[in-house]
């Protein structure tokens, strides 16, 4: 079945960074887009950021754009997302999902990035 396992969140201060990785298994990684979302306490899930499935298009959400960059290996089938200029508003846990998902796809444990002082 799908699994994605999602890893590399952690605390950190504001301006700083981080690089989360996702590790994909159980579908032919090749031939599916892959997306960033993420959850803060207490808000809906969002999309964070999304890669095509040659890596060659991405997308980003309005307020990551400049400061967060989403890359894929297919050859490792692992995504990535290096987070620079980090803020206290990006705090939330960090998910990784393929495009398009199956219903029974099931969400990872996520990875957690909390931005503070």
């Amino acid at each position: 079945q799908v699994q994605l396992v999602e890893s590399g969140g952690g605390l950190v201060q504001p301006g700083g960074s981080l690089r989360l990785s996702c590790a994909a298994s159980g579908f032919v990684f090749s031939s599916f887009g892959m997306r960033w979302y993420r959850r803060a306490s207490g808000k809906e899930r969002e999309l964070v950021a999304d890669i095509g499935r040659d890596g060659l298009f991405t997308n980003y959400l309005d307020s990551v754009k400049g400061r967060f960059t989403i890359s894929r290996d297919n050859t490792k089938k692992m995504i990535y997302l290096e987070m620079i200029s980090l803020k206290p508003e990006d705090t939330a846990v960090y998910y990784c999902r393929r495009s398009p998902a199956s219903r029974s796809d099931i969400w990872g444990q996520g990875t957690q990035v909390t931005v503070s002082s």
